[in-house]
């Protein structure tokens, strides 16, 4: 029964009915998702750059709009989508920086969820190339899956990682103070 949940998940983020909202560094980024039968509204959207090059667009989806992280980690889902916009991304660059996003997030106290951040960095092993799109669903109280280009790569459970997760860009030291400020439609 799991494995048609996640095929439906898959699927719907495939093929989701939205209306696109706006462009961001020249990604479509679409208006609203519907991801287990839930449609979720875009909150903000934004550019990761580092040496003034353009990396990916990050964009945040809630149940309904939210402009601070409490509200975030309190919604019962989230997704963070990333659309890869460089071809300077690699999987061992994206595995170092979301090793590091992870340490920022939990101020270097990654022991409870070292092993699922271990199982989740993993999941970048595969070549990364511009207009890749890395999908992470976030349910409250059941964790993440993750989805790269419409397929479902994988689940961690657990709510210590979920938080740390959305903490990576929306969190204290985010990746981006200007990226958490446009995914929070500050």
């Amino acid at each position: 029964m799991k494995l048609y949940a996640l095929i439906g998940l898959a699927f719907s983020l495939c093929f989701p009915m939205v209306a696109q909202a706006k462009m961001v560094a020249d990604v479509d980024v679409a208006d609203e998702m519907t991801v287990a039968e839930q449609t979720l509204v875009l909150n903000g959207a934004g550019v990761r750059s580092k040496f003034f090059m353009d990396l990916y667009v990050g964009s945040l989806y809630l149940p309904s709009h939210a402009k601070q992280l409490d509200a975030v980690l309190k919604s019962p889902i989230a997704v963070i989508q990333l659309t890869i916009t460089s071809g300077m991304i690699t999987s061992d660059k994206m595995r170092t920086a979301i090793e590091e996003g992870f340490e920022l997030a939990t101020d270097n106290n990654i022991g409870s969820i070292k092993t699922d951040i271990e199982h989740f960095t993993q999941l970048f092993a595969d070549e990364i190339v511009e207009g890749d799109q890395f999908t992470f669903v976030t349910q409250k109280g059941r964790g993440v899956t993750s989805i790269k280009n419409g397929q479902v790569q994988g689940d961690i459970a657990g709510e210590a990682f979920r938080q740390a997760l959305l903490k990576i860009w929306l969190g204290d030291s985010p990746a981006q103070d200007s990226l958490k400020q446009d995914m929070l439609a500050q």
